[in-house]
């Protein structure tokens, strides 16, 4: 299902949770939403799942509002950051609930799952840690077998064996079935090796939307060492955005076109260097830095 968001806003009184977001993503890929506590990230998660209707634009799968349509709310499910369960609740009786809302439930996948798993039918859900919550919750949510999941910080809670497991159940589901998933979340690193694209939410906007594969394709780090320092024509020739010295050796970001780096390089001489990728959080501290923005401020917290 294509999800797509147009100028989507909410308001709770004054304050704009939500400020005109624009935003599609594409089926079978997932999407990294990433921004401080309360960037409004939640707010247009629960857009997105039809729990809040937006006052302004609307949120479409594959052109259906799904706030009006119960249809496209049987293919989608939001975790919550906080997993909620009924009073009392077992998972046999939350996983009997889910059946009865999701018309492409597996009684096998469940099964499969909660023995994978290791949590009883019988387990009294409400009893359980933070972390066994979550469990319970993916195991829910995958055996509902969605067309799009969306997540709350996803991996809250999770010690890292069990976010391997749960992230390869994930990209199993993506290959196999082109599930969408778009996973709301502060940290970078957690997002890297993951998301497809990404997007930074702060005070309600959108301030970056782009495909991964493509900010990598433009950006590198290139760490250099001269006998005789380069003048400024260096830093111009190589679209460096940004740099640093320690003696004889420079840092430098370069962005733009990456093929004729080392061919440009080489003409100035250098004693040595290495060009290396850039972390995503490096990638996002100049991008914001060039829109005026402190990615401590954005992301960091």
């Amino acid at each position: 299902m294509k999800l797509n968001i147009n100028q989507a806003t909410k308001y709770f009184g004054k304050k704009v949770a939500v400020d005109h977001i624009e935003m599609d993503i594409a089926p079978g890929t997932i999407h990294g939403l990433l921004g401080s506590n309360g960037a409004g990230k939640t707010t247009l998660m629960k857009i997105m799942a039809g729990v809040y209707k937006a006052d302004k634009g609307s949120v479409t799968y594959d052109g259906a509002d799904i706030f009006e349509s119960p249809k496209v709310k049987n293919d989608v499910i939001l975790l919550h950051d906080i997993p909620f369960f009924f009073k009392g609740a077992t998972l046999k009786k939350m996983a009997n609930f889910y059946q009865a809302m999701y018309t492409n439930w597996s009684s096998e996948r469940f099964v499969q799952l909660s023995q994978h798993f290791g949590l009883a039918p019988n387990t009294q859900l409400n009893q359980l840690s933070k972390g066994m919550k979550r469990q319970a919750s993916f195991i829910l949510a995958f055996s509902s077998r969605p067309k799009v999941l969306l997540l709350d910080e996803p991996f809250d809670g999770l010690d890292p064996i069990m976010r391997r497991q749960v992230k390869n159940i994930m990209m199993q589901d993506i290959a196999n079935h082109k599930m969408t998933v778009i996973a709301s979340s502060h940290n970078l690193r957690e997002m890297e090796d993951l998301c497809d694209s990404v997007s930074i939410m702060h005070h309600g906007k959108i301030l970056f939307n782009q495909d991964l594969s493509e900010i990598r394709g433009s950006h590198c780090k290139l760490q250099i060492a001269f006998k005789t320092l380069p003048d400024n024509k260096f830093y111009e020739d190589l679209n460096v955005v940004h740099s640093s010295q320690k003696g004889r050796i420079i840092t430098c970001i370069i962005k733009g076109n990456l093929s004729k780096v080392e061919e440009k390089v080489s003409k100035y001489n250098p004693l040595m260097y290495d060009i290396l990728p850039l972390t995503l959080e490096e990638i996002f501290t100049y991008e914001m830095g060039e829109m005026g923005y402190e990615i401590s401020n954005v992301i960091v917290e």
